[in-house]
């Protein structure tokens, strides 16, 4: 008996150290909010101070300070943020991870996100360069003097920032970055594919019926695109079956066994997952935007301006945004800065935001700056590819392709080398695409990227900077001259009561008789479609405030831009205008806007995409009367009326029938390996709603079809019984729809995710103006929200301290803080946190010395 105290005391004994010791590094984990720290580096004292809404203030005796110590507190609040991405765009994670991530690390070595930063830096003027430097040597100084402890995804991955290099962040980085967001949100490279994937087993005519164009417009190009890629031979003549990673581990029971032979290989997989399939669906996510709009002062009850902005990125925790305010008064050899909103980290400025006297907002303006290229290869040597012309012979003319060997660390394996080849036009991504490789006759043909944003001459973080220090709309439109990419919709407006929109960014100039216009792969030997030069500044789309004050507002949601008698070709692959119109309509319904009006319609739920199948579910409901659950079912729609609460079971309904429909009409059509090839992050609504407008015979077989539509009714209806039971009362579209706001790379471990992961059940869909976008690929989550509202801001330009924001986390990092998910209720109930320069008190004042 006592040896069995003695055990049970002794067991007791290091269960207490070890709660001693996680305590002990939970407290040591958390940032200094208050008191004194030293940052070598400095030049002077920097106060660093957190009001009541969590925004933090800067106050630095130079602007350079100020840059520094911002990077000093990105580094003290989001410092896996910062190693995460860093890691991304240097192609590094599988150094951390393991060889689940070497593709998607081949493709960011493929793509030169980093080779590009470096050509941009050697160009930057000293303003930019002196903002990046002072920056990183603030993330840095952190990193060198700090006593906080690691955030625990390190620890738990086993790795130190900055990786082997053991540089935590380089101003190099910084532009590096700014590339990774015009990545993200500047490109249709996977549309372009996806048009050369149908068109194997689509006529021409039904691939513009599957990739319809913008409302009102005829199809960009009269190729016949079907015929065209046949003729050449492009496509592999032994297509493999597809398949499609769906991170099934998601859902395995990793409680059972986490010290199963498989569970390191199951990890490492979950782990992957999510960049992964980020890595995928790039330039290929249908609906991807954002919504702003200005009001004149003629249509607002204070007689000034008023500005709403809510970009809808890829929902993360932590979330993509930090807000701060940035001080300095200006000096001898700089201009003074007083600039507060959406910062970035990685980047030194502002991004989203107001100075003393001007607002701004952005919102994708999507036009097509990314071209695929077709390069046929020479049979006698593959290392070579056809140049346009040909010899005195008139035999084509072969250019070697460039080539480099990068070597990518493996964790648990040797390094591996990779060789990478460019042509002429860019980087060739069918090396390290497997999409490409699974469809092309690589024999014959490699696919090259030709992407604005990899040119010498970007200099967008120059915009970012200007704009901090801007007082005015005028400003505001010089300071955007500098902006390269992603082209953005800017809205601006200034307490003078002055409003302006601009299109700012590179846009390529298309030749004459460019017959595809970018809008699927083009022979790369065929000179005429190569790019042919830039759209001047002044010749991208915008408004003054004489044109914004005759209709009183000016709003964008990533619709076509350019008026009808624009006479440059800027793309077709807007986003349908449903947000847009919604806006539209809700701003001419009140004659007189406050900030209570900005924030109800950001709010909107009522989904006209919705409203425009409705009918046809209707129809479907009256006719499968043999589904047991049919009944209840016509019950739940009654009276819907298009609007996607999260407390209704109709949305939710709806959602799971328009998805079966397109799976059994589009699937049915393309094929199994096309269709899952295809479908996911792309939606194909567009097509739905014309296949029955039209009753479409062609794509629902000969008896029309309301007969696919009552099956997918009724496959629909099971698969949510089976998923939620049989009683419709537990049903809602809140339940199906969380927004979830994924760690990375934790969100596909559930025992991690758990932590890590911000959930909390929302509204809207992808065409609501407060949007909840969906990605039904198949998995057992097929109606998460994971793109929505990253931020929403209101700017009142009669008293610019009556602004307000919100997104739908925390400032913090750092997962044991309460700060980490402190919004997301405020977030998803459309309330609001003052963004003031003056606010009534400050939480927590830290003074930080050289």
């Amino acid at each position: 008996m006592i040896w069995f105290k003695r055990i049970a005391a002794a067991l007791l004994l290091i269960m207490l150290i070890i709660a001693a010791a996680v305590g002990i590094y939970v407290y040591r984990a958390f940032p200094a909010l208050d008191g004194e720290l030293q940052a070598p580096g400095l030049q002077g004292p920097v106060t660093v101070a957190r009001d009541l809404a969590d925004v933090t203030h800067i106050k630095a005796a130079s602007p350079r300070d100020a840059w520094f110590s911002l990077g000093y507190v990105h580094a003290q609040e989001r410092g896996w943020q910062l190693e995460f991405n860093r890691r991304v765009m240097h192609g590094e994670l599988s150094e951390a991870l393991g060889p689940a991530t070497l593709e998607t690390d081949k493709l960011m070595r493929a793509l030169g996100i980093m080779r590009a930063a470096e050509r941009q830096w050697q160009g930057l003027p000293a303003e930019g360069r002196n903002a990046m430097q002072a920056y990183s040597e603030g993330v840095n100084a952190f990193y060198a003097s700090a006593s906080q402890a690691l955030s625990p995804e390190f620890h738990i991955l086993g790795i130190q920032p900055g990786g082997s290099s053991g540089n935590a962040w380089s101003p190099i980085d910084c532009l590096g970055w700014s590339l990774m967001m015009a990545l993200d949100l500047g490109g249709n490279w996977g549309t372009e594919f996806a048009r050369l994937s149908a068109a194997r087993v689509l006529g021409t005519s039904q691939l513009w019926q599957l990739f319809p164009p913008y409302p009102g417009e005829q199809p960009a190009s009269r190729v016949d695109f079907s015929r065209l890629y046949a003729s050449l031979g492009v496509y592999r003549s032994d297509l493999p079956a597809a398949t499609k990673t769906i991170a099934a581990s998601v859902h395995s029971s990793w409680a059972g066994d986490l010290f199963d032979k498989e569970s390191s290989a199951k990890l490492a997989s979950a782990l992957a997952s999510g960049i992964n399939d980020w890595a995928a669906g790039l330039g290929q996510v249908d609906g991807k935007g954002s919504n702003n709009w200005v009001v004149a002062g003629t249509h607002s009850r204070s007689g000034k301006p008023l500005l709403a902005n809510d970009p809808h990125l890829g929902l993360s925790a932590p979330a993509i945004w930090y807000f701060a305010r940035l001080q300095a008064p200006a000096g001898s050899a700089s201009t003074g800065l007083d600039v507060m909103g959406a910062t970035l980290p990685g980047l030194p400025f502002v991004v989203l935001g107001r100075t003393r006297q001007a607002a701004w907002g952005f919102t994708n303006t999507n036009p097509d700056v990314q071209d695929l290229y077709l390069e046929q290869l020479n049979p006698a040597n593959p290392q070579q590819y056809r140049l346009p012309g040909a010899d005195a012979g008139s035999q084509p003319v072969w250019e070697n392709f460039k080539t480099r060997q990068e070597v990518i660390k493996v964790k648990g394996q040797p390094a591996l080398a990779v060789l990478l080849r460019e042509s002429r036009h860019g980087p060739v991504l069918s090396d390290v695409q497997k999409s490409h490789a699974d469809l092309l006759d690589l024999r014959k043909y490699v696919v090259a990227l030709r992407w604005s944003a990899l040119d010498a001459d970007n200099q967008t973080v120059l915009a970012g900077l200007r704009a901090n220090q801007a007082q005015s709309a005028e400003d505001l439109v010089a300071a955007f001259a500098a902006y390269h990419s992603p082209m953005q919709n800017v809205v601006m407006a200034d307490v003078a009561g002055h409003t302006a929109f601009k299109a700012a960014g590179k846009i390529p100039l298309r030749q004459a008789d460019n017959d595809i216009r970018g809008v699927a792969p083009s022979p790369g030997w065929d000179a005429r479609y190569d790019w042919a030069g830039w759209v001047p500044y002044a010749q991208t789309p915008q408004s003054d405030a004489a044109a914004i004050e005759r209709k009183g507002w000016l709003a964008t949601a990533n619709q076509r831009i350019t008026p009808p008698d624009y006479p440059i070709f800027m793309g077709q692959d807007w986003t349908v205008p449903y947000r847009h119109d919604r806006i539209e309509q809700l701003l001419a319904a009140t004659p007189k806007h406050d900030m209570g009006s900005m924030q109800k319609i950001q709010g909107d739920q009522l989904s006209a995409a919705t409203l425009r199948l409705l009918p046809f579910l209707n129809q479907a409901l009256l006719s499968s009367p043999t589904h047991p659950l049919a009944c209840a079912a016509r019950r739940a729609m009654a009276g819907f009326d298009g609007t996607m609460r999260a407390d209704l079971a109709a949305p939710l309904i709806f959602a799971a029938w328009v998805d079966e429909l397109t799976r059994g009409v589009i699937g049915g059509k393309l094929g199994d390996a096309t269709f899952k090839a295809l479908y996911g992050k792309r939606h194909f609504r567009s097509t739905i709603e014309g296949i029955m407008e039209r009753n479409d015979a062609g794509w629902c077989g000969a008896a029309g079809c309301l007969a696919p539509s009552a099956a997918a009714l009724d496959r629909a209806l099971t698969r949510l019984q089976a998923a939620y039971g049989a009683d419709l009362s537990q049903w809602s579209w809140g339940r199906a729809h969380v927004a979830l706001s994924a760690h990375k790379p934790f969100a596909n471990v559930p025992w991690l995710a758990r932590w890590f992961d911000v959930r909390v059940p929302s509204g809207g869909d992808t065409f609501t103006i407060n949007v909840g976008q969906y990605w039904d690929n198949g998995d057992q989550a097929p109606f998460v929200n994971r793109q929505a509202a990253s931020l929403r801001a209101v700017y009142d330009l009669g008293d610019l301290e009556n602004s307000r924001f919100i997104f739908q986390t925390g400032q913090s990092g750092l997962v044991f803080s309460s700060r980490y998910r402190d919004m997301q209720d405020n977030w998803v109930a459309i309330e609001y946190r003052p963004l003031q320069m003056n606010p009534a008190q400050f939480t927590h004042l830290l003074t930080l010395r050289p």
